[in-house]
């Protein structure tokens, strides 16, 4: 077998590299006919700013149990509480404590509601029967219930009246009223008006002064008659007559006239929540205390 002729290796073959343009030739060097990015002014301080913030945020401790739930707080409280109240609101949500709702009407109106099934979480009564009404129906939470304010009845007149009574036994309040009426809330239901009537039978007037009242749905319906001149005089809570410039206070009637005007706070049942409680330990803390006093009211000092 005749042997075939091989080319030496490499010959005939483009040696490496030759023909093959360099590596980098041609190409632009890195940058090279590139415009600079100019800096963003205050780039970097935006950074170093946000980083601050994260930093910060992760070393403070976190808003209270209120403030995290953000469901506002219903609160049904009495009528006669609504000054005091929307102060001690305003106050609670300034401080990122939590969002409060307030509805206020009579205490019949919203003991009511609550039993109906409205969606309230605390209820604030101006008296103890419409608070046993709903604890008598297991509608509230056991042990939650406290009483939490204090008030006195007084009698009123417009600013401009020349009415001037000495409120006593059998004091002349019919012959003072002449034609005019006697507004006080109904007390049928109405807590103010329950304690007024019952001050008016201990005192031996009522008979004599019943076809002159003028009853409304809650006492700061009683005190706007009042402030119209719509009604003669009227009975209210001491609280009610001091938020007002155009009633004037005639007379205090007697402590023992009349059954203890107490205000009791509860939650209700099932409304349990941090931001509940919350609330409703701020509602007894100083600040809400002094809020209580300036409008009028007697704040109960807790039991021990």
């Amino acid at each position: 077998m005749s042997q075939q002729r091989r080319r030496p290796k490499g010959l005939g073959r483009r040696p490496k590299g030759l023909g093959r343009r360099p590596k980098g030739l041609g190409r632009r060097p890195p940058g090279l006919g590139r415009r600079p990015r100019p800096a963003r002014p205050g780039h970097l301080a935006r950074r170093l700013g946000a980083l601050a913030v994260l930093l910060f945020a992760a070393a403070v401790p976190g808003p209270r149990a209120g403030a995290d739930d953000p469901a506002p707080v219903t609160l049904f409280a009495a009528a006669s509480t609504a000054t005091a109240l929307d102060e001690i609101a305003a106050l609670y949500e300034s401080r990122g404590l939590g969002a409060v709702r307030p509805v206020f009407a009579a205490s019949s109106t919203l003991a009511k509601q609550i039993a109906r099934g409205a969606p309230a979480d605390l209820f604030l009564s101006a008296n103890l029967a419409w608070m046993d009404y709903l604890d008598d129906r297991a509608l509230l939470e056991p042990r939650e219930r406290r009483t939490l304010l204090g008030n006195r009845l007084v009698l009123i007149a417009p600013r401009e009246s020349l009415l001037e009574l000495r409120v006593a036994p059998d004091f002349d309040l019919a012959g003072a009223l002449g034609k005019d009426r006697l507004a006080m809330g109904d007390p049928d239901h109405v807590p103010a008006g329950l304690y007024g009537k019952a001050a008016l039978k201990t005192l031996g007037v009522w008979p004599a002064v019943a076809g002159h009242a003028a009853f409304t749905a809650n006492v700061r319906a009683a005190l706007a008659l009042v402030e119209r001149r719509a009604a003669g005089a009227g009975i209210v809570y001491a609280s009610d007559a001091r938020i007002s410039s155009r009633v004037r206070v005639i007379g205090q009637f007697p402590a023992d006239s009349h059954p203890p005007v107490e205000y009791p706070l509860a939650t209700v049942r099932g409304r349990g929540r941090p931001a509940v409680a919350a609330l409703r330990e701020f509602l007894q803390a100083p600040e809400a205390r002094a809020i209580f006093e300036r409008n009028g009211f007697r704040v109960v000092a807790p039991r021990r």
